[in-house]
């Protein structure tokens, strides 16, 4: 891994591009290529094979839910990670991106600085959540789907199952070892361990886990 992420940016208006582009090269990351509409997206994965895509999902002819779906169910190297672009905080395509294994959203008026901390964040293959927005989102979007990641929680112990609870909640790791009375390296190693039993790429696929499975329901405090 090179200290520079490769980034391409996938978005049918070309001023968004480019004012992604432009804030993200200032910052030391080097965009490969632009895409404006999902066919275009996938192809570019597969010639420069970026770190990081940043996918809007309303593009013409292919969208960013099935491009999202098309890099990732792709059997050879390892896929980059994907933060899905919206311009609506609750939309269910979005939810239903998390589901394929996106590694999170971001609102298009995002500021410079937090495009570029989100890009740099799951490069390193942490996912990105705004945690009450990726609740509501859930909340709102999990009961209406129909088990796009349905798992056995059986295989997990009763602490982790304490992990995934607070996780579904949206708890950093630092929040939860202080709920937990754990240290932040142990914390770490549980949610390691949950994504591993249960097949998942990331935190943000947990949470959509616990909810779809009941396990966490909408509402509950």
């Amino acid at each position: 891994m090179t200290d520079r992420p490769r980034v391409v940016v996938a978005d049918d208006q070309a001023l968004v591009r480019t004012g992604f582009a432009m804030i993200l090269a200032a910052d030391g990351i080097d965009v490969v290529a632009e895409a404006a509409d999902g066919e275009q997206a996938v192809a570019a994965v597969r010639r420069d094979r970026p770190d990081v895509v940043l996918m809007d999902i309303r593009m013409p002819e292919v969208d960013g839910l099935e491009a999202t779906r098309r890099i990732l169910s792709a059997p050879a190297g390892q896929p980059p990670r994907i933060i899905i672009l919206t311009t609506y905080d609750l939309d269910r395509y979005v939810y239903a991106a998390l589901a394929a294994g996106a590694s999170g959203f971001l609102l298009k008026d995002v500021s410079p600085e937090h495009l570029v901390a989100a890009v740099r964040l799951v490069r390193t293959g942490d996912a990105l959540l705004a945690p009450s927005i990726t609740r509501r989102l859930v909340e709102r979007f999990a009961p209406r789907e129909h088990g796009a990641l349905h798992r056995d929680l059986s295989v997990l112990t009763p602490r982790e199952l304490e992990v995934l609870q607070l996780l579904a909640r949206g708890l950093s790791n630092a929040e939860l070892a202080a709920s937990l009375h754990l240290g932040e390296t142990t914390v770490k190693t549980h949610v390691t361990r949950i994504l591993s039993k249960l097949d998942l790429r990331d935190r943000a696929q947990a949470i959509v886990v616990a909810y779809e499975t009941g396990f966490v329901t909408p509402g509950s405090p």
